[in-house]
């Protein structure tokens, strides 16, 4: 080993070349990813400078700045078009639901993947087929469902509604989390005297955190901006969602619409989803590897 040390430090080290082929897709991607940036970013920048303009603003200078920057549209649509209660309201729903979905589905994912029982293939492929269910085939028999329970109208049904419809995919997501973890682990804790609950709540789980971070963030934003269930199964103005309180905000006002309110409202239903993945961007960029190295 002495003899081989001096012949390995005298090695000249290699240079990777980039050939033209490679700058010339390195230009191009940077360039694409520069005009997607601002097809995004102009757009959302834009309503947000019209969201301090009146209607009157609006309409005669577009692409100009606001005269002045102050919070009136943004306390109507807040106090006048009630999108306070509807924030309320959201919060609500999708808090819920999210924290159901993750337990029930982290459980769920955890027996699938640990443990052989007869059933258990059919059962995981019948979540997978959850996945490819359409909605609007399932509007009219979850109508019936949730009138039948007294829970049509109300924030609960939409609830059990959202988890139903998350729980497919959370499933599918975690199932590979739990798989990828070393069996010794778990066997580990079985030894130490650990139940099958403290060993998957205090063992298990906490190795799938960036799994779970993930999937928490994927089912935010569609839980956050689900818009084909409240409208189908919530009518009572008094437990509107913030994306049925766009759409009547919209279409009730007719040609009369204060501009600047609604896209004042915009900003009120955009920017809770900006903060959550501006918050969680690197959790949900290096979940996936970080979870099958472990």
């Amino acid at each position: 080993m002495v003899g081989v040390e001096p012949e390995i430090a005298q090695r000249p080290t290699r240079r990777v070349k980039t050939s033209g082929s490679d700058k010339t897709v390195g230009s191009i991607s940077h360039a694409m990813l520069i005009l997607w940036s601002a097809v995004v970013v102009l757009p959302l920048l834009w309503t947000f400078m019209s969201s301090f303009k009146t209607t009157k603003e609006i309409f005669a200078s577009p692409f100009g700045l606001p005269a002045t920057w102050d919070l009136t549209n943004y306390l109507s649509a807040w106090n006048q078009y009630s999108f306070g209660r509807m924030f309320v309201n959201t919060v609500i729903v999708v808090g819920f639901a999210l924290v159901l979905v993750m337990v029930l589905g982290a459980m769920c994912a955890y027996v699938l993947a640990r443990f052989a029982f007869p059933g258990s293939r059919a059962i995981y492929y019948l979540m997978l087929a959850g996945l490819m269910f359409p909605v609007f085939l399932a509007i009219v028999p979850l109508f019936f469902i949730l009138r039948n329970m007294g829970l049509l109208n109300t924030l609960p049904g939409l609830i059990i509604t959202y988890v139903a419809f998350a729980l497919p995919f959370t499933v599918f997501f975690l199932f590979a989390f739990f798989k990828t973890l070393p069996d010794e682990i778990q066997e580990a804790a079985y030894v130490d005297g650990a139940s099958e609950w403290r060993t998957f709540f205090q063992v298990m789980l906490p190795m799938a955190k960036p799994g779970m971070a993930s999937v928490a963030i994927f089912n935010f934003l569609g839980l956050w901006n689900q818009f084909i269930l409240p409208i189908a199964l919530n009518t009572d103005q008094s437990n509107y969602v913030l994306s049925q309180g766009m759409a009547a905000f919209a279409s009730s006002a007719g040609y009369a619409v204060n501009f600047g309110a609604l896209f004042a409202a915009v900003i009120i239903t955009v920017v809770p989803v900006l903060i959550i993945y501006v918050i969680f961007q690197r959790q949900l960029q290096g979940s996936v590897s970080q979870g099958t190295m472990k």
